[in-house]
């Protein structure tokens, strides 16, 4: 099987006989993101190309497609809509298709701002959405898996953060410590927007409480669902 290690593929390339290529919108463990357009819409979509050695028997792929098809009503999650194939450096590579999401990675967002980190209540608001977005993945028993600052995308911004989130890891069955590291990964999240460890001394208590220091054991044992977190966002005082 051979190693592609880049696609690099250059505005206008065709895919598949239909999607135009209009730019690359980043790349992972597993292969490369682009920008599209339907040739006969202009409708812009995203594509994902995997890495052959990475996608070996289409397993990576049908899984990735599987799982966001029974996730589809979760709106936190980008939706899947068709599989293509293309021939690359005389290799198959199996692309996903799915909506195109407008926004900037949260790693990116997060600059703008005065040293670059949210005041306790937007890193709040934050916190909150990604909550609420994750809630229903859980309770349908699966979970994210690869939680952080380049895998989620504000796509909008004002009262409320309104979130899409990139990538999912799935080489495993979901148990419930694999939910627990989802809480855990989110608090990291919100850690970090909030400035790290440098600013962690001068948060309110109510933050503290919920960061835990960054300590996992007291982290669970505070919230062991991602329910019990939304619940006390809900409920907290301030």
């Amino acid at each position: 099987m051979p190693k592609i290690r880049s696609f690099d593929l250059e505005p206008g390339t065709i895919i598949a006989h239909k999607f135009e290529v209009l730019g690359r919108l980043g790349a992972g463990w597993e292969g490369e993101v682009y920008k599209i357009a339907e040739r006969s819409t202009r409708i812009e979509r995203a594509a994902k190309l995997f890495y052959p050695h990475r996608n070996l028997h289409n397993r990576a792929a049908r899984f990735y497609a599987k799982k966001l098809h029974k996730l589809r009503q979760c709106p936190i999650l980008i939706q899947y809509h068709t599989e293509e194939r293309m021939v690359y450096a005389g290799s198959p590579v199996m692309v996903l298709v799915s909506e195109y999401v407008e926004g900037e990675l949260l790693a990116d967002f997060l600059k703008c701002f005065p040293g670059r980190r949210l005041s306790p209540f937007q890193a709040l608001h934050l916190l909150y959405a990604l909550v609420k977005g994750l809630e229903p993945i859980h309770l349908m028993n699966e979970y994210h898996g690869d939680l952080h600052t380049e895998n989620i995308i504000i796509n909008r911004f004002g009262l409320n953060f309104d979130v899409k989130l990139l990538d999912m890891f799935h080489w495993h069955g979901s148990k419930a410590a694999n939910r627990q590291d989802d809480v855990c990964d989110l608090i990291h999240i919100f850690f970090s927007a909030l400035g790290g460890k440098k600013h962690y001394a001068r948060h309110p208590t109510p933050i503290k409480f919920i960061c835990c220091g960054l300590k996992r054991s007291l982290i669970l044992q505070r919230f062991r669902t991602m329910s019990q977190l939304r619940e006390h966002l809900e409920t907290m005082s301030w």
